[in-house]
């Protein structure tokens, strides 16, 4: 069981890290979906931690709302899962960037506030998970 939840952790991990590049790249829609995924990722990795059915779903205030069923501290990332929801389809498809974001493609301000927010959700998890390197 150790393994499946820290592989969830390795590839946020990855998906962190891919962000930071891309960041200095100023590629910031792939910044924004990278950090998406941490998010993801990281919750996935708790709810199976926790024995409970990762669901095949992207949908990040979805994941979030089983985490908080597992425990209630999960709710201070509500406005940082509604943040970073928002990235998922419009950073991966051309045809649905127009009109998706309401501004555009993400800033370097959204790129920025995206990986503070992937990065917290990520060592939040981590802390809970006692995988701290």
């Amino acid at each position: 069981m150790k393994r499946r939840y820290k592989g969830f952790l390795f590839f946020a991990e990855e998906d962190m890290k891919s962000a930071k590049v891309l960041f200095k790249e100023e590629i910031y829609n792939q910044v924004c979906f990278h950090c998406q995924q941490v998010s993801e990722k990281s919750l996935k990795a708790y709810i199976k931690f926790k024995r409970k059915i990762v669901p095949k779903v992207h949908n990040l205030l979805e994941l979030l709302n089983i985490c908080i069923q597992c425990n209630k501290s999960f709710n201070t990332f509500l406005e940082e899962c509604k943040f970073l929801d928002k990235f998922y389809i419009p950073t991966r498809y051309p045809e649905a960037i127009v009109g998706s974001l309401p501004e555009g493609l993400p800033t370097k301000e959204d790129a920025e506030k995206a990986i503070k927010y992937a990065e917290e959700i990520f060592s939040f998890v981590k802390n809970k998970l006692k995988c701290i390197k």
